[in-house]
C-alpha cells in the first residue's frame, strides 16, 4: 500500500510539473484581462528605468469637463511581478578596438539578470513596461528581443503595460518584491535576429530594406542628434518609420496589425521582405522589429544593435539633408 501511494504521489507531482512546463502563452501580446486570469501561471517581469516608481503609488487627476479621474503618473506594480532595471540590459563592448556603448550584455551577465528575477528555463514570461509612452513600450520589446536572442521563446508583452492595468482598475502593489533565484540559462545566440555593421554593409550592396525608427529630424539630420552619435543623418538608402507610429498615447498600446501594415506601406516599407531595423542605440529599433517579426510573422528581420552610434563611430557614410 505504501508503495502504491508513493507511486501515486510521484506521478501526480510529475503531472503537475509537466502542466507547468507545458503552459504556453497565446501569442506575443496579451491583454490585461488575460493576465489577470493567468497570473499564477506566468513570471511577470516589470521592465523600467525609473526603478523608484516600482514602490510608489500612482497618481490621478480629475478631468475638468467630465469630472472623471484620469491617470496622471504611472507607479506601483502588478502583485507578484519582479522588477528588472533596464540599465542592466546594456553594456559597453569592444569591437575592432573601439568601445561601442549600449550593446547587448554578454551571456553570463544576462543569465544573472534573469536568474535574479526568478526566471527558470521553463518559465512562461509576461513582460510589463510602465506603458506611459513609446519609450516604455520599446523597453519591453528590447527585453523581449534580448530574451529571444538568447533562446527563450515562451514569452509575451502586456499590451498597454502598467498604464493599461491601472486604467482597468486592477489590483496593484507598492511593496518591494524579491524573487527566488531561478535556473534560467541562455540556450542560443540567434544571429538571425541580430545585425552587425558588416550585415548592414552587405545590406547596402544587396539593397535590403533598412528601417530607421528615429524621429524625422534625426533621420534627416537637420539640426540635432544624440550626443553619442558622431554624425547626423541616416544610413544611405534607409527609409523612415518613426517610433511614434508604433502605438497610441498613454496607455502605449500596439496598433492593430492591419493599421501597422498600412503605415509601413505609406512609408515605402514592404512588410514581408527582408529588413534591418535601427535607431540610435538599439532601443527604439526593437519596436519595429517586434511588429514586423513577431506580430506580422516576418522572420527575415534583424535589429542592428550598434545602430547609428556604432555606424558613425566607425565613420561609415551617412545621408543628410543639406540646408542652405
Amino acid at each position: 500500500m505504501k508503495i502504491f501511494w508513493s507511486l501515486t504521489i510521484s506521478l501526480a507531482a510529475l503531472f503537475w510539473a509537466n502542466l507547468t512546463y507545458a503552459f504556453n502563452l497565446p501569442g506575443p501580446l496579451v491583454e490585461t484581462d488575460w493576465l489577470a486570469k493567468n497570473q499564477g501561471n506566468v513570471v511577470i517581469l516589470d521592465i523600467r528605468k525609473d526603478v523608484k516608481s516600482f514602490t510608489k503609488k500612482p497618481t490621478f487627476k480629475r478631468d475638468k469637463k467630465t469630472k472623471k479621474l484620469k491617470l496622471k503618473e504611472v507607479a506601483g506594480h502588478i502583485p507578484g511581478s519582479i522588477l528588472v532595471n533596464y540599465k542592466n540590459l546594456r553594456s559597453n563592448k569592444k569591437i575592432d578596438g573601439r568601445t561601442v556603448k549600449k550593446m547587448l550584455v554578454g551571456k553570463a551577465a544576462f543569465e544573472k539578470v534573469m536568474q535574479n528575477a526568478g526566471v527558470n528555463k521553463d518559465s512562461a514570461i509576461v513582460i510589463v513596461s510602465k506603458g506611459k509612452d513609446n519609450l516604455d513600450l520599446t523597453m519591453s520589446t528590447r527585453l523581449y528581443w534580448q530574451m529571444k536572442y538568447y533562446g527563450h521563446d515562451n514569452m509575451a508583452i502586456l499590451n498597454g503595460g502598467m498604464a493599461q492595468w491601472l486604467i482597468d482598475k486592477r489590483k496593484i502593489s507598492s511593496k518591494a518584491t524579491k524573487a527566488k533565484k531561478g535556473n534560467w540559462k541562455a540556450t542560443a545566440e540567434r544571429n538571425e535576429i541580430l545585425a552587425t555593421s558588416k550585415d548592414v554593409e552587405a545590406a547596402l550592396k544587396a539593397k535590403t530594406q533598412l528601417v530607421d525608427t528615429r524621429p524625422i529630424s534625426l533621420y534627416l539630420g537637420t539640426w540635432r542628434k544624440k550626443s553619442y552619435v558622431y554624425d547626423s543623418g541616416h544610413i544611405p538608402g534607409a527609409k523612415p518609420y518613426p517610433n511614434e507610429l508604433l502605438s497610441s498615447k498613454m496607455p502605449a498600446k500596439f496598433l492593430k496589425v492591419s493599421d501597422s501594415k498600412l503605415l509601413f506601406q505609406q512609408m515605402g516599407i514592404t512588410t514581408n521582405k527582408q529588413a534591418i531595423t535601427y535607431c540610435n542605440s538599439g532601443h527604439l529599433a526593437t519596436g519595429s522589429w517586434f511588429v514586423l517579426s513577431e506580430l506580422m510573422g516576418n522572420k527575415n528581420v534583424k535589429m542592428y544593435d550598434g545602430s547609428m552610434h556604432q555606424w558613425t563611430l566607425e565613420k561609415h557614410n551617412v545621408t543628410k539633408m543639406k540646408m542652405e
